[in-house]
């Protein structure tokens, strides 16, 4: 099956799974149907699914990786020993483990086609990160604290783990909770990736964005939390800052150029 019929097929089998999209026509443009086929998972609530739609997914998401090009540590160069910035999509990125901003819900963002780093990581992994994360859920009862973190197989993605942490929101005034929270959050995710041997760890920048956290004070605090945990812990785990923006980038590299 060619690249074009392996997408036209998982939106026709994804159609057939909801009543309101069966008779949707699937547009002629590679676009929009790229659009689509990344709605129509994104809608998706978790769930498990034929072998075969999963076989051709997998296929088709490997070779969407594979265009958009893998990101590998070795290509990178260390601004200090261990420590790494790339801007860059992370979900490019091959490494032990990438880090995905959740909600407190935790099965990724429900929103079609939004820009968010917890739907690209849910919509490039495929629809069994979802189940994964459903299944971590349900076992747990409740919801998932702000500051702590947990770990999924990366399944499509070219990282070995995803480690999924819920930073805090900032409403009004930035308190020394806030900061706590997000120092939390680092801090989770190293322990949970030296447990699982993941080597290496890249990091999105948690809580800024619709967060609202400042993204100067939230860069501080990822880097002291990083270097102090690798300097109590003498954990040889390498940390990749990942950043989207330029603004970040600049942070990043004036903090990390100084320490």
């Amino acid at each position: 099956m060619e690249h074009a019929e392996q997408r036209k097929y998982l939106i026709q089998e994804l159609q057939k799974e909801n009543p309101r999209y069966r008779d949707m026509e699937i547009p002629a443009e590679e676009t929009a149907q790229r659009l689509l086929l990344r709605s129509l998972m994104n809608m998706r609530m978790p769930g498990k699914i034929s072998a075969g739609f999963m076989k051709v997914q997998d296929e088709y998401l490997q070779a969407v990786r594979d265009q958009k090009g893998v990101v590998r540590l070795s290509d990178l160069k260390p601004i200090s020993d261990g420590i790494y910035l790339w801007r860059g999509d992370i979900t490019r990125l091959e490494c032990g483990a990438i880090v995905n901003a959740a909600n407190s819900g935790m099965t990724g963002c429900y929103v079609p086609c939004h820009n968010c780093i917890d739907n690209c990581i849910h919509t490039y992994a495929g629809i069994q990160l979802r189940l994964a994360c459903a299944e971590i859920m349900e076992k747990q009862g409740h919801e998932e604290p702000c500051g702590q973190a947990k770990i999924t197989p990366a399944f499509n993605l070219p990282c070995r783990y995803v480690i999924h942490t819920v930073g805090p929101a900032v409403q009004g005034q930035l308190t020394q909770r806030h900061c706590d929270l997000l120092a939390s959050c680092y801090q989770s995710c190293l322990e949970l990736a030296d447990a699982n041997d993941a080597r290496s760890i890249a990091f999105c920048c948690i809580s800024t964005g619709v967060f609202l956290f400042p993204n100067e004070k939230a860069a501080e605090i990822a880097v002291q939390t990083v270097k102090q945990y690798k300097a109590k812990t003498a954990s040889r785990i390498e940390v990749i800052f990942n950043v989207f923006k330029e603004q970040d980038e600049q942070i990043y590299r004036k903090l990390l150029e100084q320490n």
